[in-house]
């Protein structure tokens, strides 16, 4: 721990950190900052191991330690004033920077500690977090291969292996900023293999209503998607689930129907495998059926769900996703990649070029020395590309796809066993049986035990979850999300990605909500 630790960094000479932690009277910190940023003046040298050993110390090691705080809670108004946001016209020494940097690791949420279970992205990953480091120290942008020669190669390789777990023979595919992005690519490429003249003419020249139909429990990335490529959010239309929260198929058919017979003109269904809330796998070989026999566009949404392709345990769940036209697979979710790390995957090479290239003749010169084909810049939406690939290659490499699939059967293994302890538990109530890592349940307090005839008693219960969650976020002590749905009264998510939660850390998210809330 860095708190009054002496220091020999400095040629020996010893110092004491101050209230907060950091290292601020070393005196290779003190000079301003200045506007030489490179790494070639020599005083930045020391700056870089000062930042190295915070991060190390307190977002790394610190920050998933069972015995630290999963945050340190503080109303937004005092966090300003302690943050010390503004910006001045002088720059600041190497230490008051220091100094910023180390209250930004104090005051931001741990999503590595064991005890955060709040989305549907957690954990720590020591080989993904290098691979960032590693990335940014180097700053590349991935769009031609002679600017990004490694990086070029290594996305062609990691798409190639996911493409294979997904079932594919052919494939193409991109890392996107996001599953919203992935699954709007989705989207954009179903409209362009339906009428290519909407990239030309845009969508007054099609002359029919298009319409996509998606689950009532999909992700709400589809309406934004809808909204952003101008088919408007009521041609979204949901498809209904089953209690389990799975794509209804006859239901399926039955709109595509009569969206027909209303003159409209289907062109995509979205499945979801692993929906966000409940956790749902829709019938993937299912709906692949219909879309074959209707001749439309199947996309699945896997960005949660989607490692669950790596375990020879529950594969099986994702059972017709080959058939698909494109998915979405976020490694940054169950596989715990660091964020961002998003995947999209289409059985239809040359239509992502076909869909989005541009041309632009003063990047992609096809007079070049090598083989243009290359650069795959411009099957891409954006220019400029931040590389995502590096962490999850390094994450795979480490492990192996064996590492890989023991992390994911361990995050369903747990999962299973909190709900098995909560099953019979007085106070707590499975909404359902989980299907992936989410596990929906209420906790009802000793106080309403005896109120459940009462007329106000879903009022009552809807209230307990967001009561609880105020009190675990201002004590640091966890956190776990909460929502309603379909009328049912909130209730909270546990959703596990990290592998490092064991049986004792279970029995800890059971002892704390009842602690929480049994005075309610």
């Amino acid at each position: 721990r860095m708190n009054n630790r002496e220091d020999t960094s400095n040629g020996g000479k010893s110092e004491k950190n101050d209230a907060s932690g950091g290292k601020y009277e070393d005196n290779n910190l003190g000079k301003k900052c200045g506007w030489e940023s490179g790494p070639e003046a020599a005083h930045h040298a020391h700056f870089l191991r000062a930042v190295l050993d915070l991060l190390v110390e307190k977002a790394v090691f610190q920050g998933t330690d069972r015995s630290s705080k999963v945050v340190e809670w503080v109303e937004p108004s005092e966090l300003q004033q302690r943050l010390q946001l503004d910006l001045g016209d002088d720059g600041v020494t190497q230490g008051d920077l220091l100094r910023h940097l180390d209250q930004v690791v104090r005051y931001s949420v741990k999503t590595g500690h064991p005890y955060f279970i709040n989305q549907l992205f957690s954990s720590l990953d020591v080989y993904g977090l290098v691979g960032q480091w590693v990335t940014d120290a180097l700053n590349p942008s991935v769009y031609t291969y002679e600017v990004s020669p490694v990086f070029t190669l290594m996305e062609i390789k990691v798409l190639s292996a996911m493409a294979d777990l997904v079932g594919y023979k052919e494939h193409d595919g991109l890392f996107c900023p996001g599953g919203s992005i992935s699954n709007m690519y989705g989207m954009l490429l179903a409209r362009y293999h339906h009428c290519p003249d909407v990239k030309k003419r845009g969508l007054h020249g099609l002359g029919h209503q298009l319409v996509v139909l998606t689950s009532a429990d999909s992700h709400y990335s589809l309406l934004k998607s809808a909204m952003t490529l101008g088919l408007g959010a009521d041609n979204l239309l949901p498809v209904d689930v089953d209690e389990a929260g799975r794509m209804d198929v006859g239901h399926l058919r039955q709109r595509i129907k009569s969206a027909r017979e209303e003159g409209a003109v289907p062109f995509m269904v979205c499945a979801t495998a692993g929906t966000t809330v409940l956790g749902a796998y829709d019938p993937l070989d299912a709906v692949a059926e219909v879309c074959g026999d209707e001749s439309l566009w199947l996309h699945v949404d896997a960005a949660w769900g989607g490692g669950a392709l790596l375990s020879s345990r529950h594969k099986h769940k994702l059972l017709g996703i080959h058939r698909a036209d494109s998915v979405t697979w976020n490694p940054h979710k169950l596989l715990a990649s660091p964020q961002q790390c998003s995947v999209f995957l289409t059985s239809h090479p040359g239509l992502l070029d076909a869909c989005n290239s541009a041309s632009a003749n003063y990047l992609f010169q096809k007079d070049k020395f090598y083989d243009t084909s290359y650069d795959v810049g411009d099957k891409h939406l954006q220019c400029g590309r931040r590389v995502d690939v590096l962490k999850f290659w390094t994450m795979w490499k480490a492990k192996g796809t064996t590492g890989l699939e023991k992390h994911v059967e361990r995050v369903f293994e747990m999962s299973q066993l909190f709900a098995d302890k909560i099953r019979f538990r007085e106070g707590f109530k499975l909404l359902l049986e989980p299907e992936c890592t989410n596990v929906c349940f209420w906790y009802e307090p000793p106080s309403l035990r005896t109120k459940r005839a009462h007329p106000e008693y879903n009022k009552l219960l809807n209230a307990v979850a967001p009561k609880i969650k105020e009190r675990m976020v201002k004590t640091g002590s966890m956190m776990i999300t909460y929502q309603p749905l379909r009328g049912q009264p909130n209730f909270f998510r546990l959703v596990l990605q990290n592998s490092q939660v064991n049986e004792h850390d279970i029995n800890y998210f059971i002892a704390q909500i009842e602690h929480l809330g049994r005075d309610l």
